[in-house]
């Protein structure tokens, strides 16, 4: 059973090892994530299964947006739709804030993110051009955003 909780700063280090589980070529370090995790306008959730975590979701919160800065599920555990009860947790809590807008940047080859996004209701905003790399060579980003007032 899947269990979805806040992140608190103490799950820090177990989240920073499921990124770098879960990511190649953008991992962000314990140190980012410490950092984000510091901020006041930031919140998350993970999902556990028997206390191990399987997925988290960061977003930062500024006036009438959100954007979500990381997301993630460790690669054993994806196509079980621990991502979308992920996602779905971020926006029913954003939209208790009275946040209107959601945005984030997805690599253009991570084809179960983007539609897992148009399944859920974003929209391409814009592409910004061999933004991630991707070993030797570069992969676009896709921006997407979603009205959820």
């Amino acid at each position: 059973m899947i269990t979805i909780e806040p992140i608190t700063p103490i799950m820090a280090e177990p989240l920073a090892k499921l990124h770098a589980e879960s990511f190649t070529d953008t991992v962000w370090t314990l140190e980012q994530i410490i950092g984000s995790l510091t901020l006041n306008t930031t919140c998350g959730w993970v999902a556990y299964a028997n206390k191990q975590p399987m997925g988290f979701i960061l977003c930062q919160l500024a006036d009438e947006q959100a954007e979500i800065l990381t997301f993630c599920v460790h690669p054993q555990n994806r196509r079980q739709h621990i991502g979308e009860q992920l996602l779905q947790q971020a926006i029913a809590a954003i939209r208790a804030e009275n946040i209107k807008t959601i945005f984030l940047e997805v690599a253009a080859d991570n084809s179960a993110a983007c539609a897992l996004y148009k399944k859920l209701g974003f929209k391409v905003n814009g592409r910004r051009k061999g933004y991630y790399r991707r070993g030797t060579s570069m992969v676009d980003a896709i921006y997407y955003s979603k009205i959820i007032i």
